[in-house]
């Protein structure tokens, strides 16, 4: 990782490459999903794509394409689709592209069937031939530049750095919180904090963890913050009130959060390097059900080595800071969980991200509440489960069980989301 993340850190990677002309195959014609008219039109509206993959609003085509097919018997129901995501086909330059549009509006194999295809990438050649194109071709595969353009030596430089901020301002807070006392150690750990959140918003600003032209939700944030707060003295807490108390000052453990915080660095280059591999796959990818199966497993092995690195840093936190026992587990379990959802969030699914961090707030939440509720008087047996669970596995096994659950659950919708082409398109 020494002087940056490569030429490539930056730009999106290209479609397919070389791969043109009509593919069209007789069958059966246009069925219920996309209705047919009588003049070979689609009926309806549809809803068009977002970006790259918005379809014009309006009447009849205008102008006249570049190459058409002529009409077969009984209507040509390629020629509505065409209309209806004219500005996709237009605007292509492959038929890659096509079809990675045609799969984020929900056209499969099946349905591509019904329009005289035997799957969508054979469609979508057929649209992408019979298309009047505002974009320059892609070149052939053999002269194909590499998959990113190269970025300018300052921003290559500065991505890892930017990376590299939250830990550092995290060690420097630290360490001033460890030399000071009273009043004093309380300000600098609140200004610490709070630069540390500053810095890793700067991070996620830019590079490939950064939500490209999309926003995360707001709760978002909040449920964040409530995981790393947790990190740091859920496990005493609990302690505490399985003990009868609180009593006086909970006790707060920094490890987990220096670890995390230093962790943004390796979750950047997992994230380059899954999004620079997948932009390549797609200019060499003859289908989309090959890159599928190209990518899920290149997706499993940068999780696993994220979590691999996280772990490293985890244990290498807690050697160094004290009173960091039992939270290696439950901060692996935190680390992967962020990784994952901000992973989706940057490819556009911020929905299911931050449904898992809710639930992972919710399930450590409940905890210290069942067991509080469960002093009143008659309700005890509402807190028994609580009191297995922390009897039996120990404080650690909430944000274990909380983070681990969610973080395998987003993994689970990753290998669904994360492997379509549509998520490596603009």
């Amino acid at each position: 990782m020494s002087g940056g993340f490569g030429d490539d850190a930056l730009g999106d990677a290209p479609g397919a490459g070389g791969r043109t002309g009509p593919a069209a195959h007789d069958g059966q014609a246009a069925g219920a999903a996309f209705p047919v008219a009588a003049d070979g039109g689609v009926r309806g509206g549809g809803v068009g794509l977002t970006d790259r993959f918005r379809t014009r609003d309006g009447g009849p085509d205008d102008g006249p394409p570049a190459r058409r097919a002529p009409r077969r018997g009984g209507g040509d129901p390629v020629k509505g689709l065409l209309h209806l995501h004219r500005d996709l086909c237009e605007q292509a330059v492959d038929p890659f592209e096509i079809a990675a549009g045609l799969e984020a509006h929900g056209l499969t194999d099946r349905t591509a069937a019904r329009f005289r295809h035997r799957d969508v990438f054979s469609l979508a050649e057929e649209m992408f031939a019979r298309a009047e194109h505002t974009m320059p071709a892609a070149p052939t595969r053999a002269s194909a530049p590499p998959a990113r353009t190269a970025a300018p030596r300052a921003v290559r430089t500065a991505l890892p750095l930017r990376a590299a901020a939250p830990g550092a301002v995290c060690a420097l807070a630290l360490a001033a919180t460890a030399v000071t006392d009273g009043g004093q150690r309380f300000a600098a750990g609140a200004a610490g904090a709070l630069a540390t959140g500053l810095a890793l918003l700067y991070a996620l600003r830019w590079g490939p963890l950064r939500a490209r032209g999309r926003r995360a939700p707001a709760a978002t944030r909040l449920w964040t913050l409530w995981l790393l707060g947790y990190a740091a003295c859920g496990q005493g807490l609990i302690a505490e009130i399985a003990g009868g108390g609180p009593e006086g000052r909970v006790p707060l453990t920094a490890s987990p959060l220096l670890a995390l915080a230093v962790a943004v660095v390796p979750a950047t280059w997992c994230a380059h390097l899954f999004a620079v591999r997948a932009g390549r796959r797609i200019a060499y990818s003859r289908g989309l059900e090959e890159f599928a199966a190209g990518t899920r497993p290149l997706l499993l092995a940068v999780v696993a080595l994220h979590t691999t690195v996280l772990t490293g840093l985890v244990l290498s936190a807690a050697a160094v800071l004290p009173g960091a026992d039992g939270a290696a587990a439950p901060a692996v379990a935190l680390g992967t969980l962020l990784f994952l959802a901000r992973l989706l969030i940057a490819h556009g699914f911020p929905g299911p991200a931050s449904a898992a961090l809710a639930t992972a707030c919710a399930v450590e939440a409940a905890v210290p509440a069942l067991l509080l509720t469960g002093r009143l008087p008659g309700v005890g047996l509402v807190a028994r489960p609580a009191e297995l669970l922390v009897a039996a596995w120990g404080t650690a096994a909430v944000p274990v069980l909380a983070c681990a659950g969610a973080a395998l659950a987003l993994l689970v919708h990753a290998c669904t989301v994360l492997v379509r082409a549509s998520a490596h398109t603009p």
